[in-house]
C-alpha cells in the first residue's frame, strides 16, 4: 500500500556486512540457522545476558564456598572416569598453587577437549563458583585461560579484573564461542576506528540524554571494564531500540494522516438511532465516551486507526457494532474479522439477536432502516456462500462477520468503509492487509483486543494507533470469585469442586470445564505453545504456560475428562464436549444447545476463550490451570458471571505450593484487574513473544528494552521521534537514522509497519 516511504539501502555501514565474510562459513551458518544472526550488526546486537564476575585472585588455601573466584594454579594431574555403566564420562583435574589443592570437573562432550589441554604441568587462570563434592573443593565447568611461558603478572591482572560476558547460546554454539566471534568482530572494527558505522541517535539527542556514541556503547557492552560501563551501554542501547521503533511508527502515523478516506457520519433517525432505541439497557459512561472518539475518527477524511481494549465483559463488541451501524448509516459496509468459526458464529448470533428486525433488511419483517447481517466462514455450504457473496457485492449486506474466508480473492464489497479486527494478535499481517485492501479507498480500522495491555506495551506495539480503553463494566455484571484448587495436595478439594458444579446446576445454572488439549492427538500436546495459533486451535497452553510441563504427565484432554465426568462425579447431568477439530455444524449445534440451556456442562478447549456469551453459565473449572498463561486464564474466567448470578472460577492444579506456577495462579485468583494481570503476564514472559509477533511476525528487534520497566525511555523516545519526523518526514537531514532504520527495521519489518 505504500503507507511509509521505503528507505534507501545503505551498503556502506560495516554492521551490514555478512558474518560469513568475517567469521567463515561454518560458524556463520550455525549462527544464522540457530540464533538468527546473519550480519555483523546482528552479532553485535546479540548482547550478553549476564556477566560473570571473576573476582579477585584467590589462594587455593583461602577459597570461600559458593563464591565466584579466579585462581592461578598449575595442573597436578588429570584423569577421565566413567559412570552410568560406561555411558558417561567425567574429567577430574587437580590444581595446586603451593598453598592448597582444588579439583576441576568437566562432563559430557567437552571432556576430550579439556583433557588434551589441561596436561600436568600446565599453568593457567581458572574462574568459576566454588562448590564442594566428596569433601573436596571443586569448580564445575570453570572458564580458564592457559598461560604461556611469557605470561606475567600483567596478563593475570587483566584476566582477573574483567567481567566475563555470558551470551544467549544454543546447543550448537556455546557462549564462549560466541564471545570469541564477538571479539573477532570488535577487534576488526577497532582497527578501523569503527569507520562507517552509522549512529542512529542525532548528536544533539545524545548530548541531551548524556549517552555515549553507538561504537562506544557496543564496545562497553561486550568488553566492560566495570559495572558502570555495562549500565552506560545498556542505557544507550535501550534508547536505540525505543527510538528507532518510535521513528518508524511516527513516520507511519504521519503518512496515514495524509491518506484519503471516505468520511462516515451516521444520519439522524437512521439505523444507529433505531438500534439504540431498542437496547434494553443504558450504555455505560465509558461506552459513550469511547463511541464518541470512534465517531469523531469516522467523520474525518483520513483512515481511522484505533485500538479498542478493555476488561473482559466491558462491552467492546457493542461499541464496535454501533461503529459498524454508523458506517452503514453513511452508505458504507462494515466487516468484522474473527479468529475462529465458533467466535464468528457467536458474534453473528449475538449481533442479529441484539438488532432483531434491524438485521433483516430486504426480508419480510425487516424495518425501514434495516440492513442485512451475513456470516461468511470457510465451512459454509455452496448455496449459502453464494448468497452471502452476492449480498456483499451488491451492498445488500451492510454488515458481514467472518473468519479468514473474508480475505479470499473471490470476496468483493460494494463499498467497504470499516474493518473491525477482533483479537488482533490471532491474525497474520497479510491477512489484515488483504481485508483492508478490499475498500475503494483505505477503510477505517478498529482493532479490538480482549487482553488488556499495559500503557507501555500499547505505546510500543500499537504506537501507530490511537487507543481507547473501556475500564467500566456494564450494570448487571456480577462479581467473579476465583480460587486455586490444589488437586495433588488436597484431592478432597477437587471433589468439592464437582459438588459446587452440581449445586450450580441444581440452582438452574450451567458450567464450563476447560482442558488444555482435545485428546485425539497422536502425541500429547503438553509441550505445545500458543493457544491462539490457528483457527480453533485445540491446545490451551500459551506463552506464559506451565513450568516444566514436559516433565510431567500429559495435560488433561477434553474427550477424556468429558467421559470421566459424565460417568463419575457429574453423572446424571447433561455433559457435552466442544473443541476446535469438530465439524463446524457440530460445534455450532453444541454451542446453540448450551446457550439454549439444553446442556448443563460444557467441557471445552480454549475455543470458548473470547466472545462466547451465555449469561446463565455461572461456574468454570479450569483443569491443569498452570498450563495456561495469566491473560488466557483471565479471558476464560470472563465467560462466567455475565448474568445476574455471581460467577465462580476454580483453578485446578497439581503444581506444588511455592512453585512459580502456583504463584501465577495465586495472582489470577487475587485480582479481577486485567491490566494488572497483563503486567504480571508480561513480566513472566520473554518480551519477544509479545513484541516480535506484533512488530514483524519474526524475531523481535527488542533485545535490551523492557517495555514494563523502561516506560520513561519509551515515552521520551516517542516524544522525540514525533518531533523529528514532523520536522523532517523523510529524515533527509539525518542519514544515519535512515541507515539505522534500514538495518534495524529490515525489509520484512518495514513492510509489516506499512501494512499494519
Amino acid at each position: 500500500m505504500g503507507y511509509v516511504p521505503a528507505l534507501e539501502e545503505n551498503t556502506q555501514d560495516p554492521l551490514t556486512e555478512p558474518l560469513r565474510k568475517v567469521l567463515g562459513g561454518t560458524t556463520a551458518k550455525v549462527m544464522a540457522e540457530h540464533l538468527g544472526l546473519r550480519t555483523v550488526g546482528d552479532l553485535l546486537h546479540h548482547y550478553p545476558r549476564r556477566y560473570a564476575e571473576r573476582g579477585e585472585l584467590t589462594r587455593l588455601a583461602d577459597l570461600p564456598l559458593d563464591e565466584h573466584v579466579t585462581v592461578v594454579a598449575q595442573v597436578a594431574d588429570s584423569r577421565v572416569l566413567t559412570f552410568n555403566q560406561g555411558r558417561g564420562k567425567r574429567l577430574e583435574v587437580t590444581l595446586t598453587d603451593g598453598s592448597g589443592r582444588l579439583q576441576l570437573v568437566f562432563f559430557g562432550r567437552a571432556v576430550h577437549h579439556h583433557h588434551k589441554e589441561l596436561l600436568p604441568g600446565r599453568r593457567g587462570m581458572f574462574a568459576g563458583k566454588v562448590g564442594v563434592f566428596n569433601r573436596k573443593l571443586q569448580l564445575s565447568h570453570p572458564a580458564y585461560e592457559l598461560l604461556g611461558a611469557g605470561s606475567g603478572a600483567e596478563a593475570v591482572d587483566a584476566f582477573a579484573g574483567r567481567l566475563m560476558p555470558i551470551y544467549p547460546a544454543c546447543k550448537q554454539l556455546e557462549s564462549w564461542k560466541i564471545a570469541k566471534a564477538v571479539a573477532t568482530v570488535v577487534d576488526s572494527l577497532l582497527a578501523t576506528g569503527w569507520a562507517g558505522v552509522a549512529d542512529p541517535l542525532p548528536a544533539a539527542l545524545r548530548a541531551e540524554r548524556g549517552l555515549p556514541t553507538l561504537p562506544e556503547a557496543l564496545e562497553k557492552v561486550h568488553r566492560p571494564r566495570a559495572k558502570a560501563d555495562v549500565e552506560l551501554a545498556r542505557a544507550r542501547l535501550k534508547w536505540d531500540e525505543a527510538f528507532v521503533l518510535q521513528v518508524a511508527l511516527a513516520r507511519r502515523r504521519l503518512a496515514e494522516g495524509q491518506l484519503p478516506a471516505v468520511a462516515r457520519r451516521p444520519r439522524e433517525d437512521g439505523l444507529l438511532d433505531a438500534f439504540d432505541a431498542r437496547l434494553p439497557f443504558t450504555l455505560t459512561d465509558g461506552q459513550r465516551a469511547v463511541s464518541r472518539e470512534i465517531f469523531d475518527d469516522l467523520a474525518t477524511e483520513h483512515p481511522m486507526h484505533r485500538l479498542l481494549q478493555g476488561e473482559v465483559g466491558s462491552g467492546k463488541t457493542l461499541v464496535a457494532l454501533r461503529a459498524m451501524l454508523a458506517v452503514v448509516d453513511a452508505g458504507g459496509q462494515a466487516a468484522m474479522l474473527a479468529p475462529t468459526e465458533v467466535l464468528a458464529q457467536q458474534h453473528h448470533r449475538s449481533i442479529t439477536e441484539m438488532m432483531g428486525e434491524l438485521a433483516e433488511g430486504g426480508m419480510l419483517g425487516g424495518t425501514e432502516h434495516a440492513t442485512r447481517v451475513v456470516l461468511l466462514t470457510g465451512s459454509m455450504g455452496a448455496a449459502a456462500r453464494r448468497r452471502a457473496l452476492l449480498d456483499l457485492a451488491t451492498g445488500e449486506a451492510g454488515v458481514v462477520i467472518g473468519t479468514h474466508a473474508l480475505i479470499e480473492d473471490k470476496v468483493g464489497f460494494h463499498d467497504l468503509g470499516l474493518v473491525v479486527v477482533d483479537e488482533q494478535h490471532r491474525f497474520g499481517v497479510e491477512q489484515r492487509d488483504a481485508l483492508r485492501s478490499k475498500g475503494r479507498q483505505p477503510p477505517h480500522l478498529l482493532v479490538m483486543t480482549a487482553t488488556p495491555i499495559p500503557r507501555t506495551v500499547a505505546m510500543t506495539v500499537f504506537g501507530d494507533l490511537e487507543t481507547s480503553v473501556l475500564d467500566q463494566l456494564p450494570a448487571g455484571r456480577s462479581p467473579i470469585a476465583s480460587h486455586v484448587v490444589p488437586a495433588a495436595e488436597k484431592p478432597h478439594f477437587l471433589a468439592r469442586a464437582w459438588e459446587r458444579v452440581r449445586e450450580e446446576v441444581s440452582a438452574g445454572h450451567q458450567a464450563y470445564v476447560v482442558c488444555p488439549r482435545i485428546g485425539d492427538e497422536e502425541e500429547p500436546a503438553g509441550a505445545r505453545r500458543g493457544g491462539g495459533g490457528g483457527e480453533d486451535e485445540g491446545s490451551g497452553e500459551d506463552e506464559g504456560g506451565a513450568d516444566g510441563a514436559d516433565e510431567r504427565r500429559p495435560p488433561l484432554a477434553v474427550l477424556d475428562v468429558a467421559g470421566q465426568l459424565a460417568d463419575g462425579p457429574l453423572k446424571g447431568l447433561r455433559v457435552a464436549a466442544l473443541h476446535g477439530r469438530m465439524q463446524p455444524d457440530a460445534k455450532d449445534e453444541v454451542m446453540r444447545r448450551f446457550a439454549a440451556g439444553e446442556l448443563d456442562v460444557l467441557v471445552a478447549t480454549t475455543v470458548i476463550e473470547v466472545g462466547v456469551n451465555v449469561p446463565n453459565a455461572t461456574v468454570m473449572v479450569i483443569m491443569d490451570a498452570d498450563r495456561f498463561g495469566v491473560s488466557q486464564l483471565h479471558q476464560l474466567r470472563g465467560r462466567v458471571g455475565r448474568g445476574s448470578a455471581p460467577g465462580l472460577c476454580l483453578l485446578v492444579s497439581e503444581a506444588p505450593e511455592g512453585s512459580p506456577a502456583r504463584a501465577r495462579l495465586g495472582a489470577v485468583a487475587a485480582t479481577l484487574d486485567g491490566f494488572e494481570l497483563s503486567r504480571i503476564d508480561l513480566e513472566q514472559r520473554r518480551e519477544g513473544d509479545v513484541l516480535g509477533q506484533a512488530q514483524s511476525g519474526t524475531r523481535s528487534s527488542l533485545r535490551m528494552l523492557a517495555v514494563i520497566d523502561d516506560e520513561e525511555v519509551i515515552a521520551a523516545a516517542r516524544e522525540k521521534a514525533t518531533e523529528i519526523v514532523a520536522a523532517d518526514p523523510e529524515l533527509e537531514r539525518l542519514p544515519e537514522l535512515r541507515a539505522a532504520l534500514e538495518a534495524l527495521l529490515d525489509a520484512e519489518r518495514e513492510e509489516y509497519l506499512e501494512k499494519g
